[in-house]
């Protein structure tokens, strides 16, 4: 106790020193005016003042910012200018790309704040204020006289470059500006600015990173380098405020306030700062600059994955996603990604003392609200939308992880670091406990006594809202509009037995150190692999296979080849034995492999060949006839869910597994095999009690007693096919570890096999040829009273679909051929405000 009073009267004492403020501050404003203040300097009517101690960017690159992108390259050498050039301005690297490039961050600051002990003292005062138990009195002072942390981050997509520009342009006015609105942002906060968050994407102008990952869906999991740098140095310093800045189609502007739904565990006093602080300030600057923006549509604040809705869980940040129409010329991108930029940075200034009071506020809030197992409810912001599921009025005070099966130690371990590595306090049971409400997940509650051994996660953290976020059984979706996917549960993901309590437990526990990265391992003797990815040009077939060969290289270690259907086609199969074909577009696929390849592939299957298939790859398989298991569209609404299945005990799949997993599903095939020795794993029947969803679905009970993964004999071969994608960006480990099983695992007895499938079967192969090809569609749902105005919309907006009605619902398969996503895409982005506008109430609406 005396070194945690002597540490806060240390700060304490700090924090009283007044900072050196610039010259030009108070040369610049009325005597006695609060910086940022309005009437005190406005932070864009101000005419800059270069000190000149900085190069401009057409000294160093030969261009001015918004002339053209610059290259990676281009950002990272002007960064470091501005750094070597300027007092007020510090550089580092917080991570490697995957293939090698550095992501270059920059602190801007006062001079007295960029030293060691400066930044020491930033740190050390942000921690303060993020400690619920921080005595009032000092998290007062604090707030009176510290400076919250900003973050700028930029081309998370690597193919919407104009953020980086913009982010560029800031620093430089933040290292050599001599006015009052520059010196308003450094005197009142400390601004740090990764201007590239994807290197690799913008080098090849390309979404995705080099492994094939969106990594604004990677932040929970932190699967790729890039990510994990980020997040280790968010938590060194921990924002108040989180800019990510992207492009989209058209040509206007979004900026908060967000769209419905709204995760359900974001702070309220974040969303606030979001809305009434961030999201006001740009309105009104556009507004008086006649910029056309929009807002409350569109970008969501749901899935906690993206780098808007982290920071704000995780954080308690204002946690905010900016997207510039790509339509639009490249300066006038460049301006406005660096008008809200500047305008949030200033207004975060201005607001310095409330956002610091606050954000130590929102630490108490969560503290006691897990104190007393009180989750929030969701809520709509956007009427006349309404909450169409609830949060249940459940007490959670408590979560637990189950350690006592061995196969899932490392699952469990996973889980806990990246717990641990967000700051949240893991506890180990020393004694068994008994708790007398416990729910296991997806089952119901029961008096249970849990070993020795047990993880326990208290919700009584700073991190209740984060650990609500990670740990729930449900994510309760409110609204039925999918932005992305609806269920991302840890344990659910790792097939981690756990589950919850809301009693108020006092268990004989100790703290779990922090756990150390685990060394991947190769899981088996590895044969001679082959990955065919069906398409060099589908988005879809890109991540999918990026996912794969992420688990090959970095956590399974085992090599493989790349092969295309011109390879298959050419003879190159020679030598493989397990061939791997992910998601991608069969039809395509089928084509370019033309007779020859499709013979080829159906003889070396035959002949000994381990073909594993997933959704694209499950579909080439029964076009090219190696299994009897049936395919048919989905006829109902499932956007991204988690369903319990059950897993055939004693199958080669089956290892290190246990009876049951959690299958991430996304409007994928269903699969009817009437062999049931041929399915390794089934989806139970909807009305047993081995049926639980976690996520957002409507009509998945036609998913009860069908096959979620089939393993049978072809000739002397062996095809395993998957529904869903088992590596659903590299973060279901329960279903990986059932694709792992299928690479190097053993070949089934001839007892469980079943009936050996001899040649192609023609009635699956006719059947398959009938499914629509589609490529990342769009996805609308509505009752048949709204099916003309709906068709209506469609016609208007250019879209070509299908069309299939079950009960009293239509569903609307639209064609997106070229793969784009919502952000691209000439007219997705704007269909669910245009369903809302004609009075039509969808079942679900669900964007690529």
């Amino acid at each position: 106790m005396r070194a945690r009073k002597l540490a806060w009267s240390i700060v304490l004492t700090a924090s009283l020193a007044a900072p050196a403020a610039f010259a030009a501050t108070a040369a610049a404003q009325p005597p006695g005016a609060p910086a940022g203040a309005p009437g005190a300097c406005d932070p864009t009517g101000t005419e800059p003042v270069y000190r000149g101690k900085v190069p401009s960017p057409k000294q160093v690159l030969g261009i001015d910012l918004g002339e053209r992108q610059v290259t990676a390259a281009e950002s990272d050498r002007y960064l470091e200018t501005v750094a070597a050039k300027s007092d007020r301005v510090i550089s580092g690297t917080l991570a490697a790309s995957g293939q090698g490039r550095p992501l270059k961050y920059a602190i801007a600051g006062r001079p007295d704040l960029l030293s060691k002990a400066g930044l020491a003292k930033v740190r050390a005062e942000a921690s303060l204020l993020r400690n619920p138990r921080t005595p009032e009195a000092l998290a007062k002072r604090i707030a009176e006289r510290g400076v919250p942390i900003l973050w700028i981050a930029g081309n998370v997509h690597g193919d919407e470059p104009s953020g980086t520009d913009a982010a560029l342009g800031v620093l430089r006015d933040l290292g050599d500006r001599a006015d009052c609105a520059a010196a308003n942002v450094l005197d009142n906060a400390l601004v740090i600015v990764l201007p590239t968050q994807n290197p690799d994407g913008r080098e090849a102008r390309t979404r995705q990173n080099a492994y094939g990952f969106d990594m604004n869906r990677d932040w929970f999991a932190r699967s790729q380098p890039e990510t994990e740098g980020k997040l280790a140095m968010l938590n060194q310093y921990p924002p108040v405020m989180y800019i990510d800045a992207h492009e989209m189609s058209r040509d206007s502007y979004f900026f908060p306030p967000n769209a419905d739904p709204i995760y359900h565990e974001t702070p309220e006093q974040a969303i606030g700062w979001i809305n009434d602080i961030y999201g006001a300030s740009m309105a009104a600057e556009f507004k008086r600059q006649g910029i056309d923006f929009f807002n409350r549509d569109v970008y969501d604040l749901f899935y906690q994955g993206y780098g808007d809705t982290v920071p704000t869980t995780a954080f308690h940040a204002a946690g905010m996603t900016y997207e510039k129409g790509g339509d639009s010329p490249y300066p006038d991108k460049y301006r406005e990604q660096y008008l809200t930029q500047w305008v949030s940075l200033s207004a975060a200034a201005g607001n310095r003392k409330t956002i610091l009071t606050q954000w130590h506020k929102m630490a108490v809030d969560a503290y006691e609200q897990g104190k007393a197992g009180d989750l929030e409810p969701n809520q709509i912001y956007n009427p006349p939308n309404q909450v169409d599921r609830p949060v249940p009025d459940r007490k959670i005070r408590n979560y637990f992880l189950r350690a006592d099966d061995k196969a899932k130690a490392d699952e469990a371990r996973t889980i806990v670091r990246r717990l641990q590595r967000m700051g949240v306090q893991v506890e180990r049971l020393s004694r068994p406990l008994t708790v007398p409400d416990f729910k296991p997940y997806g089952r119901p509650e029961a008096k249970t006594t849990l070993p020795a051994g047990t993880y326990r996660i208290s919700m009584a953290q700073v991190q209740k809202h984060w650990i609500q976020a990670m740990l729930n059984e449900d994510s309760y979706t409110p609204f039925p509009y999918f932005y992305d996917v609806t269920a991302w549960s840890l344990p659910l993901l790792g097939n981690v037995s756990g589950g919850s309590s809301g009693a108020e437990l006092r268990p004989r526990a100790s703290t779990v150190p922090p756990l150390p990265a685990e060394k991947a391992a190769r899981p088996g003797k590895a044969p001679k692999i082959g990955v065919l990815s069906l398409s060099a040009d589908s988005s879809a077939a890109r991540q999918s296979v990026g996912w794969l060969r992420h688990k090959l290289d970095r956590e399974w270690k085992l090599p493989f080849r790349l092969l295309s259907p011109a390879d298959v086609a050419a003879g190159r199969l020679g030598g493989v034995e397990v061939l791997l074909v992910p998601n991608g577009p069969a039809g395509t696929a089928y084509d370019q492999l033309g007779d020859g390849g499709r013979a080829a592939l159906q003889q070396w299957t035959r002949r000994g060949g381990r073909y594993v298939g997933w959704q694209g790859g499950t579909e080439l398989a029964a076009r090219l006839g190696l299994t009897s298991t049936r395919l048919s569209e989905p006829a109902s609404d499932v956007p991204g869910t988690l369903f319990r299945v059950k897993v055939k005990g004693g199958g080669p799949l089956a290892r290190n597994v246990g009876a049951t997993a959690w299958q991430f599903y996304s409007y994928d095939l269903v699969m009817k095999q009437p062999d049931p020795a041929k399915v390794a794993v089934a989806y139970p029947a909807a009305d047993s009690p081995d049926w639980f969803v976690s996520g957002f679905e409507r009509g998945s009970a036609e998913l009860g007693g069908t096959a979620a993964v089939v393993d049978e004999r072809f000739g002397t071969g062996r095809t395993v096919l998957f529904g869903g994608e088992p590596n659903f960006r590299a973060f279901t480990d329960g279903t990986a570890q059932l694709l792992v099983n299928a690479i190097v695992g053993p070949d089934p007895s001839d007892r469980a096999a079943g009936a050996v499938l001899a040649g192609p079967s023609g009635t699956v192969a006719e059947q398959a040829a009938g499914l629509p090809r589609t490529e990342s569609p769009i996805r609308v749902s509505v009752k048949a009273a709204d099916a003309a105005r709906t068709v209506a919309l469609l016609r208007a907006a250019g879209a070509k679909w299908t069309e299939r009605r079950r009960g009293d619902a239509v569903h609307y398969v639209i064609d997106n051929p070229r793969g784009l996503s919502v952000d691209h895409h000439p007219f997705a982005g704007q269909l669910a405000s245009q369903i809302r506008k004609a009075g039509i109430a969808p079942i679900a609406v669900t964007l690529p």
